[in-house]
């Protein structure tokens, strides 16, 4: 059983790792559910004010046992929970329930999961971490009083992981490097990311709340470090350099409802949760300090030798392929 739950976890973990930072302010979560020795369906929380991962792994593992389309026509956390508590009937009371996050206990932009886990009647619930914030725990033991049975620690430090970022945007700030290269290490190669990389730095830049470049890249390359690619909203800039004078006629000047900082620090990033940063080699260097995580997009390709040379010690925590993109999470240190 704990070789199952663990392969089981590892696969929720892999999900939630697909939007992590997509979900901001909240966490990123994967959850699938399990009958009779099979998995149903895996799933993971998307953004925020959406569905949880919990929700949406039910949805799909109601649709595998009763191929009813109409569910997928549901619009809202609170509708889709609706549904499923009056349509669902006894599907779930011999089904477990997997999660790399406790459960939530408490209403916010949707309503509690826990009551909707009760209310379908899974038998099990395996959780990877408990939940740190003291306003969404309680799930755990609310399901216990229940009568289900919880397990809780399974793949714990890789939930722990996946859980990372959120717990420092929740304390302080979390900051993360984004840097693409070719499969050698070059960096300066034009445009190195496939349209399906690019696409997924636009939902990142989405989200965060600042972006950092430096002021040689906004010179040379002149970008406009928005997020069109998804529709999305860009982001505050800082630009770091230690030069204030800029062409401000380049079109990243000129995009509307954002805040452009030029500065010689980067002390700026104090008034902010979720900052990313882009750029070479002059600001790896200048922020090999503040950047908790890295993400590494390596284009399956080779060029010219990078002479840029980084002393730097990383933890990979996780990596996958993205269109043919190997895209790579770290942590510094």
């Amino acid at each position: 059983m704990v070789a199952f739950d663990s392969l089981v976890m590892e696969l929720c973990l892999h999900e939630a790792w697909k939007y992590q930072g997509l979900t901001y302010p909240n966490p990123a979560v994967g959850a699938a559910v399990v009958k009779n020795g099979k998995i149903l369906s895996i799933a993971a929380h998307q953004k925020a004010g959406s569905p949880h991962a919990e929700v949406l792994a039910a949805r799909d593992a109601y649709y595998a046992l009763t191929q009813d389309e109409n569910i997928f026509s549901i619009e809202g956390s609170l509708h889709l929970h609706n549904y499923l508590q009056k349509h669902a009937g006894s599907l779930f009371c011999d089904a477990e329930l997997y999660v790399t996050l406790e459960p939530c206990y408490h209403y916010g932009k949707t309503p509690p999961c826990t009551f909707l886990i009760k209310d379908l009647g899974f038998k099990r619930v395996v959780i990877s971490v408990m939940d740190p914030n003291p306003k969404a725990t309680g799930g755990a033991a609310y399901l216990k009083s229940k009568g289900v049975e919880v397990v809780v620690g399974i793949k714990e430090k890789e939930g722990r992981d996946l859980l990372e970022p959120f717990i420092l945007w929740s304390k302080k700030r979390f900051i993360f490097f984004k840097l693409a290269q070719t499969f050698n290490g070059n960096i300066t190669d034009g445009l190195i990311s496939n349209i399906k990389a690019r696409e997924y730095v636009h939902a990142l830049r989405d989200k965060i709340d600042l972006l950092v470049i430096g002021g040689n890249t906004v010179r040379i390359d002149k970008p406009i470090l928005d997020s069109r690619l998804v529709g999305g909203k860009a982001p505050d800039i800082l630009i770091y350099s230690k030069k204030q004078k800029f062409n401000k006629k380049i079109p990243l000047f000129d995009v509307p409802e954002r805040k452009v900082y030029i500065e010689s620090d980067l002390e700026r990033v104090n008034d902010y949760k979720f900052i990313m940063i882009e750029g070479g080699e002059g600001m790896l260097k200048a922020t090999r300090r503040l950047a908790d995580w890295y993400l590494f997009f390596v284009a399956p390709r080779l060029s010219d030798l990078s002479s840029y040379k980084i002393n730097k010690k990383l933890t990979f925590l996780h990596q996958r392929t993205i269109d043919g993109d190997l895209m790579i999470w770290s942590r510094n240190g």
